[in-house]
């Protein structure tokens, strides 16, 4: 077993998330726009569809694990594994159906030092440090996320149906890219209660430069699919150079 050290605490890996609860919009995004911006990680947009790739926004308020509570606020894409000795349409969905789809998480504010710090130095994520107005209780999920006064995105999801089979673990894996390195890790997630729903999602964007990148992808506009999780356990392996 490996570990860290973190502000002077050891963190050993893998790292677990015991609860946290999340909620998420899914949009459909011009595949070239998309790519200008996440060429920097060597990676490629997945197409669900010719020349569309998907955006996806989410808030995940961490109740209890080993790097603390605390609040993020996530920009990810769904790339394609870069393993794949394919990159066609067809290949992405085949891709998408048999969960060998990655996430490249390209913005992720955070309102707690010691995460931010083992964030990008264990995985290198690009955790910055953000301000956080979140509800996860009521039936419509809110999440407000700001830094230096600048609004970033205000995000609302409305409720949806249960998902048969949720509590199923699935695991992914998270792409990430700091200091002209792209990393990849192995993330386990165990969700119960989910819901989802076609739309159902309202989206306000400030002044703040994450913002106007997500006005380039042509948001807001209506959410392909919006989820929420209100039961979420995590495991988080070792970062890999890609």
């Amino acid at each position: 077993m490996t570990s860290h050290q973190v502000l002077g605490k050891q963190v050993d890996m893998p790292v677990e998330i015991r609860a946290a609860s999340a909620f998420m919009a899914m949009h459909s995004v011009p595949a070239v726009a998309a790519q200008s911006l996440i060429d920097y990680s060597g990676l490629e947009i997945l197409q669900f569809r010719p020349g569309r790739g998907v955006c996806v926004l989410v808030f995940v308020d961490y109740v209890d694990g080993d790097l603390g509570p605390y609040n993020e606020f996530g920009v990810a894409f769904l790339v394609r594994d870069h393993r794949s000795d394919g990159a066609s349409v067809p290949q992405d969905l085949k891709a998408l159906a048999r969960g060998r789809a990655g996430a490249l998480i390209h913005q992720l504010p955070v309102d707690g030092d010691f995460t931010l710090a083992a964030g990008r130095g264990i995985w290198g994520f690009p955790k910055v440090l953000a301000d956080f107005d979140v509800d996860h209780t009521g039936s419509v999920k809110r999440g407000s996320v700001s830094q230096g006064g600048r609004l970033i995105a205000q995000l609302s999801v409305k409720q949806g149906i249960p998902v048969p089979g949720s509590g199923a673990g699935t695991s992914l894996a998270a792409y990430s890219h700091l200091d002209g390195l792209t990393r990849f890790t192995t993330w386990d997630m165990s969700p119960t209660g989910v819901r989802s729903r076609p739309g159902g999602a309202e989206l306000k964007l400030g002044s703040h430069p994450i913002a106007d990148e997500l006005r380039s992808l042509g948001l807001p506009k209506r959410a392909l699919v919006t989820s929420s999780i209100p039961e979420l356990k995590m495991t988080f392996g070792d970062a890999q150079p890609v």
